[in-house]
């Protein structure tokens, strides 16, 4: 048995650096109207991430297993994070992604009042882009675009 190696072993392992904290390339992010009650902050950042997951499948990961077998559904590969901002921050912002061409989802104020996936893309459709009263929106992209369209934005508290 060689001591000496294992020694060297020992030692390289006390001394390993704390792993560097992964940095992804992209971002996803959402952006809700700062006056919105807490359960329509909740309600308004599942619906939007929900759109990210299925029109951009590899976002997602591997699904999960506890230590007994259960399994899990899958999720994000990477952090949500939330903001929040003014109704004309929301309008910037969405005009922004738009122009950069990122994936994008919305959800109006008129969504709170429909009780159905039907319902809720015929309130979307009614309305001209310009005229969205947008009450949250995600975006996906390259983190240095989402940053730019997020411009203004804080962090949900």
């Amino acid at each position: 048995m060689n001591t000496e190696h294992m020694s060297t072993e020992h030692t390289s392992t006390e001394h390993t650096a704390a792993p560097t904290p992964v940095r992804f390339d992209t971002k996803i992010a959402v952006l809700l109207r700062e006056n919105l009650e807490p359960w329509q902050r909740l309600n308004v950042t599942a619906f939007l991430v929900s759109g990210i997951g299925t029109a951009l499948p590899e976002l997602v990961g591997e699904p999960y297993q506890d230590g007994d077998g259960v399994a899990y559904l899958p999720m994000f590969r990477q952090p949500v994070l939330v903001f929040e901002g003014t109704k004309e921050l929301l309008t910037a912002a969405h005009r922004r992604a738009l122009d950069r061409a990122l994936p994008t989802g919305v959800f109006t104020s008129d969504l709170f009042a429909t009780g159905n996936d039907r319902d809720n893309r015929a309130a979307v459709r009614a309305v001209g882009t310009a005229g969205l009263d947008l009450v949250g929106l995600a975006v996906h992209g390259p983190r240095n675009a989402v940053d730019k369209v997020l411009k203004g934005a804080r962090m949900h508290p």
